[in-house]
């Protein structure tokens, strides 16, 4: 049988194991706090509309929007204080929807990159072809009449009218597709 000495401290034993608490660093915790500070800096610089595509609760929002309002120090303030709220929040949506929206801008950068190579090409060689394969809707004659304007006026040394707006016009018809 077993000796009742050896129980307790059996029992002691077992409550010293469930008892185990994860020790975090002050540096840890500040290191932390730092981030989503930078996250709420983050969120305060979005726009209204961009907003409304982040799930925040009326708390949160309405500190951001009080963020955007305040200068020098109190915004100092008010960015510690929306890091304070995101820390009692599950970030991760929030995170999501952020990452979504920056990648959306990387999106359309590229398109505009793109796009800008597009017309390069095109003034340069006249050549429509690689445009009608990527629009099909496009019309050739309209490029090609674009293209030579724009040679002319660089040729000449005028403002760049005609680029621009071959640009806008491949934007129209990359927003169409």
């Amino acid at each position: 049988m077993n000796n009742p000495k050896d129980l307790i401290i059996d029992q002691e034993f077992d409550t010293d194991m469930d008892d185990e608490i994860i020790y975090v660093s002050k540096s840890e915790i500040k290191r932390d706090a730092e981030i989503l500070k930078k996250m709420g800096v983050e969120l305060v610089n979005l726009s209204k509309n961009e907003l409304t595509k982040i799930p925040l609760d009326e708390d949160l929002l309405y500190a951001i929007e009080l963020a955007q309002k305040i200068k020098k120090e109190g915004y100092r303030r008010q960015i510690q204080y929306i890091g304070k709220l995101l820390r009692s929040r599950n970030i991760d949506p929030i995170t999501q929807a952020l990452d979504k929206l920056k990648n959306r801008h990387n999106q359309q950068v590229a398109l505009f990159h793109k796009l800008e190579k597009l017309r390069d090409e095109l003034i340069e060689t006249g050549d429509a072809e690689n445009i009608i394969e990527l629009f099909p809707i496009a019309d050739r004659q309209q490029l090609r009449t674009l293209a030579r304007q724009a040679k002319k006026e660089r040729e000449s040394n005028k403002p760049p009218k005609t680029p621009k707006q071959i640009f806008q016009y491949l934007k129209e018809l990359s927003n169409a597709e």
